[in-house]
């Protein structure tokens, strides 16, 4: 029994640390870290009914593998939330089975989180990134792919794997890993464009030459003569 409380008790503080304090300051995901600390509770509550129970433990393994991957189905995850994900998984079925002596289970479990602060700290490779990037063209020359890529990214580009080259849609699709540049262009955006607008309007606006056209002014006609633009008739008398 007291083995079983200080595996509680170190699956409690080893999953806190692993999710509030290393996780979610890294990724911001709110929805997952409440998914890694259900799942670490659930599965050590389980593996805890099963180890003393007479029901086969290959039983209970084979349905959370079954879960496991149903879950990791329905939503996108990226690499490094499904490590913590099993992260998770491992210390809730280590610390259920509270192994003897009763050191093992702190000790293992502190082991756990340590490496994974380690391997995923920000200062490990900061400028390294990965994107799958689609191009307007079709480059068959990986040459003058990868200077375009270089051009786009503004970056240098370490390795390009082309996943689809379609001639006749002048397409590329390549998976992309390079080196974020520290320093970049700044381009005016579309919002900043519209309300510097406004300041051009305190310039001067010159007018425009536009041609005038001068009309003669009427002639009023005397009597006995037709007014200017009428046709005159002329009837003789009798």
């Amino acid at each position: 029994m007291f083995n079983l409380w200080i595996a509680l008790a170190a699956n409690m503080v080893a999953i806190s640390i692993l999710v509030y304090a290393v996780y979610f300051p890294r990724y911001q995901r709110r929805d997952l870290a409440i998914a890694y600390v259900c799942l670490n509770v659930g599965i050590m509550l389980v593996t805890m009914l099963l180890s003393g129970s007479g029901a086969g433990m290959g039983l209970g393994l084979g349905l959370f593998g079954v879960l496991s991957i149903i879950r990791l189905r329905s939503d996108t995850l990226t690499q490094g939330e499904i490590g913590y994900y099993f992260a998770a998984l491992v210390l809730g079925l280590m610390n259920g089975l509270h192994p003897d002596p009763a050191w093992l289970s702190p000790v293992l479990s502190a082991a756990l989180v340590t490496v994974l602060f380690v391997a995923d700290h920000p200062r490990i490779a900061p400028r390294t990134r990965r994107q799958t990037i689609t191009l307007d063209r079709a480059y068959a020359n990986e040459g003058e792919l990868r200077t375009a890529l270089e051009d786009l990214l503004g970056g240098n580009v370490t390795r390009i794997e082309v996943m689809e080259l379609d001639i006749v849609r002048d397409l590329t699709i390549a998976d992309v890993r390079y080196q974020a540049a520290t320093t970049a262009k700044v381009s005016p955006c579309s919002h900043e464009l519209v309300e510097a607008a406004p300041a051009m309007a305190d310039f001067p606006a010159y007018p425009s030459i536009q041609p005038t056209w001068t009309h003669p002014a009427p002639v009023q006609p005397t009597f006995g003569q037709p007014a200017q633009g009428q046709p005159s008739h002329v009837g003789a008398r009798s």
